[in-house]
């Protein structure tokens, strides 16, 4: 069958751009030949409606083009390792990983519409690995597995992007999941409403809607990734009854402003998109240039204080190392001065010359 609708998402897929001469092609611009070295380790796959988000006067200073095609910056940190999370050691069965005692996480497929440079899972599609979707026996082993672990009540399927699977696979997986009576909470967590938002067509919806434990986890970094096409598809979601969450990571050079964070979350909100996450970048080998340093993010999260609401702001987080798993952190809000203190059960603050105290309640 031959797709030419251009806003069929078996278009998008079967016109991928998968090479950086390709894009500079279709760009129509002057390519750095110096990137050609950095597909061989770290190939190149695009959509072409993420691609034509790219600003064609301005593309190398462009974030989309950051975000999407290779940085010569990805061969020079070789001494950050492929999986420091240690997600291939802390799987229960095949394709599952099991960290916190009630979540786990289900790695459905390594084919994702987009190859983000930044991938925390580099390795699953670093130097051309075949892509490969999860099998009927590996989601029953998987189902069994939770059977026998009822503490756990949430999972996330993920991938690669657990959306470019088709529409019948992806309702297998869910009933399957769905029917584990400990499982109340399933999350998708996918960068199609950002990277082929088209993907979110009324059927894909309908066999989504139909599972209450489902919630949607996306993934915008950036203002310029929220077109009115990305927007009306995550709004298809919310009107089913899908609540949506954002999950962005914080990008050297392409995201760490203040101000750009602002227009996003603002934005996000505004569209019934709670911003979740805010996370440092993993230190994971041919990423680790994005890397702002742990004090960035900090300074920006601290300066939402008094401009943006609570539902707007994301907890920073970092992910350990070894498996650790996520951990929030906070700004210090001392200024001028001012502090608090916390002893026993008093809190004590500080500042103006002023001084209060009250018990703190559990």
């Amino acid at each position: 069958m031959q797709f030419t609708d251009k806003n069929d998402w078996r278009y998008q897929v079967k016109h991928s751009i998968k090479s950086v001469k390709e894009a500079a092609v279709y760009l129509g611009i002057e390519l750095p030949h110096d990137l050609l070295e950095v597909e061989k380790e770290y190939p190149v796959i695009v959509s072409p409606y993420y691609l034509n988000l790219i600003d064609k006067k301005d593309p190398f200073n462009d974030p989309i083009w950051k975000i999407s095609m290779p940085s010569t910056q990805e061969l020079l940190d070789q001494s950050a390792e492929n999986d420091p999370l240690s997600e291939e050691e802390q799987m229960a069965v095949p394709r599952l990983i099991h960290r916190y005692d009630d979540r786990v996480v289900m790695l459905t497929t390594n084919r994702c519409p987009m190859l983000c440079r930044f991938c925390f899972r580099k390795r699953k599609w670093k130097n051309g690995n075949k892509w490969s979707d999860i099998s009927e026996e590996e989601v029953d082993q998987i189902c069994s597995y939770l059977k026998g672990n009822p503490q756990v009540s949430e999972i996330l399927i993920s991938g690669g992007d657990p959306l470019m699977l088709g529409n019948k696979r992806l309702n297998s997986i869910l009933e399957k999941l769905s029917a584990v009576e400990s499982i109340d909470v399933i999350r998708i967590a996918t960068r199609i409403p950002v990277t082929m938002p088209m993907r979110l067509e009324p059927e894909l919806i309908e066999i989504l809607s139909a599972y209450p434990q489902v919630w949607l986890v996306t993934h915008f970094n950036h203002p310029n990734e929220l077109t009115q096409q990305s927007l009306d598809a995550c709004r298809a979601v919310t009107r089913s009854g899908i609540p949506i969450l954002n999950q962005a990571v914080l990008l050297k050079g392409v995201n760490d402003d203040e101000k750009v964070l602002e227009e996003l979350f603002r934005a996000l909100v505004k569209n019934r998109i709670k911003p979740h996450y805010l996370f440092h970048v993993d230190p994971v080998r041919g990423v680790t240039h994005f890397a702002t340093g742990i004090n960035k993010g900090l300074d920006i999260i601290k300066s939402f204080r008094k401009s943006l609401g609570s539902i707007a702001v994301p907890h920073f987080a970092i992910d350990l190392p070894e498996g650790g798993g996520k951990v929030a952190l906070q700004p210090d809000y001392t200024k001028d001065g001012k502090f608090i203190t916390i002893n026993d059960n008093t809190i004590d603050y500080y500042g103006a010359g002023d001084h209060w105290s009250m018990d703190k309640r559990d």
